[in-house]
C-alpha cells in the first residue's frame, strides 16, 4: 500500500505531541498506533492489536534491542551500588574540591565524555551520572549537562577509530563495497571520513564555546539563568527518565565514602571491555583490525557491566555497608529505575519499526535525489540523514537506510566517497540530537536526571546552529572536495553564528550569582 507524503505522519504527530504535551511516552504510543492503523486499512481497533503485535513486542524482542534494555537494568544496577558505596560521591568530591568554577566544572565532563568514546549509550548513562552530584553543586541546569552528555556522546563514537559506532558502519560500507565490486578496505574508508564529519566536529567545537566562552542562548540561556539565580536545577513540573530509584539511594549512616569503591569497577568495566571486543570478534583467529571491526559491541559491555557491577556490590558487602539480601533489593532498584526508559526505548524503536514500515524514509530520498547537481550531493545527504534521523528517532537506522544510497549514489555521480558517507553519518547525528524519541537524547536525559522534552528543547537550537555551520562546511565541500577548506569555512560561520545568537537570544547572569559558585 502506498501512502505517499502521509508516510510521514506517524513520526510527525509524535514529535508534535510530544513537544506539545511535554510527555513522550503517550506521544510515541500515538505515533506506533497511528501508523499500525494506516496500514490496516484505518481500523483503529487492528491499529491497536497491531500495535503491540507487529511493532512493539517485535521491538522489544528482538536480540540486539534486548541487549540494549538489559544493558539499561546492568547499568542501572552499577550506578545504584557505586552510589550506596559512595564511590560516585568520593570522586564527585574529589573533582568539586579542584575545580571551583562552572566553566572547570563543565569542561571536566566534556574531557569525561571524549575518555569515554567507545560506545554513546555507556558514555550518555555514565559520564551524566558521575558528574550530575558536582555540576549540582555548581548551580548547573540539568538542561545543559545533558546536552554536553548528548553533544559529545554520539560524536565522539564517529570520530575516535574504535567503538561500538565503527563496528557497525563498517559493516555497512564492506557490503556496498561487495555489491559495487569495490576491493578497498572499509576501516580505511571508515578512517577517511573522519575529516568530512563536519557536523560531529563543529558540535564539540561548539560545546567547547558554550562553556569556555559562556555563549549562551535560547531556552538553554533561561535554564542556566534560572538554576543560577534561584537554585532550581529543572523547572517545577519536569520529570527526570531516571526515578527515584536511583537518584534517592542514600549511603550508609557515619560512613566515609571511598575514590577506590567508584575507581575499581569503572577500572573493571573499562578494562574488559577491549579484551571482549577483540574475544566477540574472533581474535586470535583474525587480525587485531578485522576482530574490532566484527565485534559484538553490545554484548561485550554487558559482560562488561554485569561483572563491574558484582565487583561493586561484593565491594560493599566486604565492608559492611548492606547485607547479601540488601544487596538483592539494590539490584531490584537499580533495574526499576531504568523503567521509564525501558518504555521510551521500546516505543521508540517501534515507531522506527512503523516508518520502515510505511517507506517514510524511502520517500523522503526519492523526493529529494531527482535533478540534483553533484555540488549539492553532499548537501542533500546531509539533509536527507538529518530529516530520517528526526522522524525515526536513530541515527543507526539512517546509516543503515542511506549508505546503500549515498554509496552507489557517489560511485555513478563520480563523488567523493569519503565526502558522501560522512554526509550521512552527520546528518544523521544532527536529526537524532534534535529528535524526542532517539535512543541517545533518552539515554542523556536519563543519565543527567533531567526531564526529556526540556533537554530537546534546549538543545534543539544548538543543534541547529551547528547544522547550520555543516551544511555550509559539506557545501564547500561539494565544490573544493577539500576537507581542510570546508572545515575552516564551517568554523568561521559557526563562531560568528554563535556570536550573533549569543547577543540576540542569550540572558546574561548577575556577576553576584556567578560569585555564588565561583
Amino acid at each position: 500500500m502506498e501512502f505517499g507524503v502521509l508516510t510521514l505522519l506517524p513520526p510527525v504527530v509524535a514529535i508534535i505531541l510530544a513537544l506539545i504535551s511535554r510527555n513522550v511516552i503517550p506521544a510515541l504510543f500515538a505515533g506506533v498506533w497511528l501508523g499500525a492503523t494506516m496500514m490496516n486499512n484505518w481500523n483503529p481497533f487492528m491499529g491497536l492489536y497491531a500495535s503491540f503485535s507487529d511493532f512493539i513486542i517485535p521491538s522489544v524482542g528482538d536480540p540486539w534491542s534486548a541487549t540494549v534494555l538489559i544493558y539499561c537494568g546492568l547499568f542501572g544496577v552499577l550506578i545504584v551500588f557505586l552510589q550506596k558505596t559512595g564511590g560516585a560521591q568520593a570522586i564527585a568530591t574529589a573533582i568539586s574540591g579542584k575545580v571551583k568554577t562552572v566553566r572547570g566544572t563543565l569542561g571536566s565532563t566534556m574531557l569525561f565524555g571524549l575518555i569515554v568514546f567507545f560506545d554513546d549509550y555507556f558514555n550518555a548513562l555514565t559520564v551524566g551520572s558521575v558528574m550530575r552530584s558536582v555540576t549540582d553543586k555548581m548551580r548547573v541546569a540539568r538542561e545543559k549537562l545533558a546536552y554536553v552528555v548528548d553533544s559529545t556522546s554520539a560524536p565522539i563514537s564517529l570520530l575516535a577509530p574504535v567503538s561500538t559506532w565503527v563496528v557497525f558502519v563498517m559493516g555497512l560500507i564492506g557490503a556496498q563495497y561487495a555489491e559495487l565490486g569495490i576491493s578497498e578496505s572499509e576501516y580505511m574508508t571508515y578512517i577517511f571520513t573522519i575529516p568530512f564529519n563536519f557536523y560531529s566536529i563543529l558540535t564539540l567545537v561548539l560545546v567547547a564555546i558554550m562553556i569556555f566562552l559562556k555563549w549562551d542562548f535560547g531556552p538553554m540561556a533561561q535554564a542556566e539563568y534560572r538554576a543560577r539565580t534561584t537554585g532550581k536545577l529543572m523547572r517545577d513540573d519536569a520529570e527526570p527518565p531516571s526515578d527515584d530509584e536511583m537518584t534517592g539511594v542514600e549511603m550508609a549512616e557515619g560512613y566515609t565514602p571511598k575514590m577506590r569503591n567508584m575507581i575499581i569497577p569503572l577500572v573493571v568495566l573499562i578494562g574488559m571491555i577491549p579484551p571482549l571486543f577483540l574475544w566477540t570478534g574472533g581474535y586470535p583467529e583474525k587480525d587485531f583490525v578485522t576482530a574490532f571491526g566484527e565485534a559484538d559491541g553490545a554484548t561485550s559491555i554487558l559482560i562488561a557491566a554485569f561483572v563491574a557491577g558484582l565487583v561493586a556490590m561484593v565491594m560493599g558487602m566486604q565492608q559492611k555497608l548492606y547485607s547479601f539480601k540488601e544487596a538483592m533489593s539494590l539490584i531490584v532498584s537499580g533495574f526499576r529505575s531504568m523503567v521509564l526508559v525501558y518504555i521510551i526505548l521500546a516505543l521508540a524503536w517501534s515507531i522506527g519499526s512503523v516508518t520502515t514500515e510505511l517507506g517514510t524514509a524511502d520517500y523522503i530520498v526519492d523526493l529529494a535525489v531527482q535533478n540534483t547537481l553533484p555540488a549539492f550531493v553532499p548537501v542533500l545527504l546531509f539533509f536527507i540523514g538529518a530529516i530520517v534521523a528526526f522522524t525515526t528517532g536513530t541515527a543507526y537506522g539512517t546509516f543503515a537506510i542511506l549508505i546503500p544510497i549515498a554509496m552507489p549514489l557517489s560511485a555513478t555521480m563520480d563523488i567523493s566517497m569519503y565526502l558522501a558517507i560522512a554526509a550521512v553519518f552527520s546528518g544523521g547525528i544532527f536529526g537524532d540530537h534534535c529528535s524526542p524519541i532517539s535512543d541517545t537524547t533518552i539515554l542523556s536525559s536519563a543519565g543527567a536526571s533531567s526531564d526529556h522534552i526540556d533537554h530537546v528543547n534546549t538543545q534543539i537550537p544548538y543543534a541547529i546552529t551547528a547544522g547550520v555551520s555543516g551544511i555550509v562546511a559539506f557545501f564547500t565541500a561539494g565544490l573544493t572536495n577539500s576537507a581542510v577548506l570546508s572545515l575552516i569555512v564551517g568554523l568561521v560561520s559557526l563562531i560568528v553564528l554563535v556570536f550573533i545568537l549569543n547577543k540576540m537570544w542569550g540572558k546574561p547572569i548577575p556577576k553576584e550569582y556567578e560569585a555564588k559558585v565561583q
